[in-house]
């Protein structure tokens, strides 16, 4: 999962179902409330802060008032960041550049000049298990945090909540995993259901009626495949068929079960949402003579930033929805000069959370981050673009479809919708 020893490939993938994949193998001005959602004022430079190069951001962190933890911010709001500071290696690295991203994000308020600072952050570490998060949760219900931030994976984050929902503190986790969401803890971050909505409605405008998918028996390829089904019947469609696979041995066999449908046109559209066998699937359609004009191959958000995709034969052609990396891009330079390293994926999540905990609309209302508030059904323009909470905690994320040309070649050819 790692490119860079500096910079882990973290995608928003990494953090479903808890991590337990990873883990076994080790392996993101104002808003205002009403008719429409507004832009944050970020502009091109909107990741500017600091320019000293002298590796301090904004206000320099202090310790937190009990605790081992840290406090960065000058806002009068007590906001918690709660992340995988220590314990396995890997996730620990992503907890700490989810805090460097949430540090960046309150240098950016501090610099500036149009936009209040209302709120501090207390950053508490997690540590990899579901005991650290209650004990994190409970620190910071102490301290009067009035939002959570974090933790990131489905496992820390439901014990988290056990201790916040009591206090009646709402908590925004980094999760992709909308089954820890519930009424006062939401979920920010791409979920299954948004990228399957987002790629069957496009397949949908473009003409496409026969969806079929084939999926991992794992715990998030389950995941995907339901919520395929559901998106495909809410936009009218009845799915031809839904492969699951326990081994990519059994590609084979899919294909050969799924070649006279396609030919038929039965199945015109094929759903290859798994990074890891999807170009296998791709290869065998090609063997089996499938004209990949009249089979539309659809990846998932995961695919994004993988360099061997993309640069596979037998993926041109296919497309994938994916978050706008408009955002990451702009805060990269950045975060680059800062913390010596390029931001990961789930970088922009953690820096849009900030952003929004500080938001004159949510911070210093009466009371703070009510679900009325964070439940605007306009939404709010963050980092990655538009997203919105629903009452039971799920969002909506914005994302764009690309399409893999040849030599690895990716252009966008649907821009950012929900």
């Amino acid at each position: 999962m790692a490119n860079d020893a500096k910079a882990p490939n973290w995608s928003r993938r990494s953090a479903m179902i808890g991590l337990a994949a990873a883990l076994a193998g080790c392996s993101g001005g104002t808003f205002q409330l009403g008719s429409r959602s507004l832009t944050l004022p970020w502009g091109d430079d909107a990741g500017a802060g600091p320019q000293s190069g002298t590796g301090t951001i904004g206000t320099p962190m202090t310790p937190a008032p009990s605790g081992n933890a840290q406090r960065f911010g000058r806002g009068s709001v007590p906001v918690a960041l709660l992340l995988p500071l220590s314990g396995e290696p890997a996730l620990a690295q992503l907890g700490t550049a989810l805090a460097n991203a949430s540090k960046l994000a309150i240098a950016f308020i501090e610099a500036s000049p149009n936009i209040g600072e209302n709120i501090h952050i207390t950053l508490r570490d997690t540590g990899t298990n579901a005991a650290g998060a209650i004990n994190a949760a409970n620190a910071a219900m102490r301290e009067g945090a009035r939002l959570v931030l974090g933790p990131v994976t489905a496992e820390q984050i439901t014990a988290a909540a056990n201790v916040t929902r009591a206090a009646n503190v709402p908590l925004i986790g980094f999760a992709n995993n909308g089954s820890v969401a519930g009424p006062g803890v939401y979920v920010l971050n791409v979920l299954p259901e948004t990228e399957m909505k987002r790629a069957i409605t496009y397949i949908r405008e473009q003409g496409r009626r026969g969806p079929a998918g084939i999926f991992p028996a794992t715990p998030y390829g389950e995941a995907l495949a339901t919520a395929f089904r559901q998106q495909a019947i809410a936009a009218g469609f009845s799915p031809s068929a839904v492969y699951t696979f326990s081994d990519p041995g059994e590609a084979q066999g899919i294909i050969n079960q799924a070649k006279p449908m396609t030919e038929t046109g039965m199945i015109d559209a094929l759903f290859l949402p798994d990074r890891a066998s999807a170009a296998i699937f791709a290869g065998l359609m090609a063997q089996a003579g499938i004209d990949r004009d009249l089979v539309q191959v659809v990846g998932s958000a995961d695919w994004a930033n993988d360099p061997g995709l993309m640069a596979n034969p037998a993926l041109v052609g296919a497309i994938f929805p994916a978050v706008d990396e408009t955002g990451l891009n702009a805060i990269r330079a950045d975060y680059q000069r800062q913390f010596g390293s390029a931001p990961p994926q789930m970088a922009t999540i953690a820096y849009t959370a900030t952003i929004l905990a500080n938001v004159n609309t949510l911070s210093l209302a009466n009371p703070p981050y009510s679900q009325a508030l964070l439940t605007n059904p306009s939404g709010f323009a963050g980092r990655d673009g538009l997203f919105r909470f629903h009452a039971n905690g799920r969002s909506d994320y914005a994302l764009v479809i690309r399409q893999i040309g040849a030599g690895g070649n990716v252009t966008t050819l649907d821009g950012a919708k929900i």
